[in-house]
């Protein structure tokens, strides 16, 4: 016989097994007790199983009954009274179903009040209908109704509250998974210890005094939820739920005082649900936002390869015509040869951007060598002094002393190009006039140099220099507002620094440590 047909078996027998050991302090002797957890399997079993579950929970139920509590004389109105209880599990298991999207239990905070909600309201109802029901068939005590109500209901709420987020954790492949994790793990200990110091001084030193010190409870779950979200709290729930069922037992409270602290264990569950939640959405944003920075890195990463390439793959377009037209004209020797040698030095120039562009924008990997400012200033101009006069700006750069780098020329590159990116955008925008570009070089000290952008264009106000270096941030309809984030991390990475400066114009400043300065 398969497992998936063992399995309807295996959950009525669980279902038993959960109900017997639950069975404390019952009111009248009846199913009314201050912790039933067995209810939430079943709602975890119909959920997961659907339609076909719901037979089997009926089956559950009645077997419970006359396992758990026993045949009495009328045994038609036991039947009966657990047919109604049966009835409100399947009614509360249907709402659960239609108001909780495929998968989903816990997942997130709205997630979470759309079970918690129809789980309080629905116990209520059951409650209700149950008592009522134990009423009319007369196996209820006169005056018994009011307490039975409120006992019954605590019972089940916190049952379930409590005992459902595990066992759908514990039946579902990503549950499991990450339950594991926070089993194994060294703090786990630490908040299991955390929970048995917390439970003696709740009730050992606590007890005599109405429980005033039941909120030392809430500090392992509030910890477990902090450090390992919702699975953190499911754990921590269920070992601090366990500890109080074995504490008032070995006390013999009464069920008065049971019930009154299992609503107390219902409000503290229902506290490290909500942090577990919380850290497991910004714990997923967080991962949304590095995915969503790394795809917009790349989109950074190709635009940077587009541009440095263009210069590579061009000399070897050259080349390759050279190399051809002497070949056309049978000329070999030296110029052949040094055509075939200058393709395969920009195919080594072109195979290197590529590798320091993606070790950057990968690992943060930065690979220094000794670089003359003035060189590298000239290389990231260079593009731009023909933008200029087809735009008609003023464009003036002062590369300054020799002075000498410990840097990476092709990040540094990618840095100045993209300021410079932004100051003829600046300038060439609709209204500026005169149209000024500028680059300059000033020596500071502590060896440390400060490359200088300025533009004529309108500069940036103190809200804006707020987030211009966050991702994201651009005021260009085809941005992606990553260039200055990517170049302040580059600037950093080189032990340098970046920033703007408010002022009615545009201006950025980069400086760097130099290696030599003349």
């Amino acid at each position: 016989m398969s497992l998936q047909r063992l399995l309807p078996f295996g959950f009525v027998a669980l279902y038993v097994a959960l109900d017997a050991a639950s069975f404390i302090h019952p009111l009248h002797g009846l199913n009314i007790t201050p912790w039933n957890p067995a209810p939430a399997l079943a709602l975890v079993f119909l959920l997961r199983e659907g339609r076909r579950a719901r037979g089997w929970v009926i089956v559950a139920v009645l077997a419970s009954e006359l396992l758990v509590r026993g045949v009495p004389l009328a045994w038609w109105r036991s039947l009966l009274s657990a047919l109604i209880l049966a009835g409100g599990y399947l009614a509360l298991g249907e709402v659960l179903r239609r108001r909780m999207s495929p998968g989903s239990l816990l997942d997130d905070r709205a997630a979470l009040l759309g079970w918690m909600v129809p789980v309080v309201a629905g116990t209520f109802i059951n409650s209700l209908a149950f008592l009522s029901g134990l009423h009319v068939l007369g196996l209820l005590p006169a005056g018994g109704w009011r307490s039975g109500v409120l006992q019954f209901w605590v019972g089940d709420m916190v049952g379930i509250a409590v005992a459902m987020p595990l066992a759908w954790w514990l039946t579902g492949a990503q549950g499991r998974r990450l339950l594991k994790a926070a089993l194994f793990r060294w703090e786990t200990l630490g908040y299991v210890l955390l929970s048995l110091g917390a439970l003696w001084v709740a009730f050992g030193v606590g007890g005599g005094s109405g429980f005033k010190l039941f909120y030392w409870l809430f500090v392992p779950i509030a910890w477990a939820a902090a450090r390992q979200g919702m699975a953190g709290a499911i754990v921590s729930a269920t070992l601090l739920q366990i500890g109080v069922i074995a504490v008032v037992q070995w006390l013999d409270f009464s069920a008065v005082t049971v019930a009154e602290l299992q609503m107390l264990a219902f409000v503290m569950a229902l506290t490290g649900f909500l942090i577990g939640g919380i850290v497991d959405e910004q714990r997923r944003t967080s991962d949304e936002l590095r995915q969503t920075l790394r795809l917009a890195a790349a989109g950074e990463m190709a635009a940077a390869l587009a541009h440095e390439l263009n210069q590579p793959l061009t000399a070897l377009g050259a080349y390759a015509a050279a190399y051809d037209a002497l070949k056309a004209r049978g000329e070999a020797g030296a110029r052949m040869e040094a055509a075939v040698e200058g393709m395969r030095g920009e195919a080594r120039r072109a195979g290197n951007v590529v590798q320091r562009l993606r070790d950057f924008f990968r690992t943060g990997a930065t690979r220094l060598e000794d670089v003359a400012l003035p060189g590298l200033i000239d290389a990231a101009c260079a593009r731009y002094r023909r933008k200029a006069e087809e735009a008609q700006v003023v464009f003036s750069v002062a590369t300054g002393p020799d002075i000498r780098l410990l840097a990476d020329p092709l990040q540094l590159e990618v840095v100045l190009r993209n300021l410079l990116s932004n100051a003829f955008d600046a300038v060439l925008a609709p209204g500026v006039s005169p149209r000024r570009v500028s680059v300059g070089v000033e020596l500071l000290a502590g060896e440390r140099v400060c490359i200088r952008v300025e533009d004529s264009g309108p500069g940036l106000d103190a809200q804006k220099l707020e987030c211009i270096f966050e991702s994201f941030c651009s005021d260009k309809a085809s941005g992606m507002g990553l260039g200055l984030a990517i170049s302040r991390a580059i600037a950093e990475a080189h032990g340098g620094r970046l920033w703007a400066e408010a002022a009615d114009h545009g201006l950025f400043r980069l400086t760097l440590p130099i290696r030599e300065a003349p």
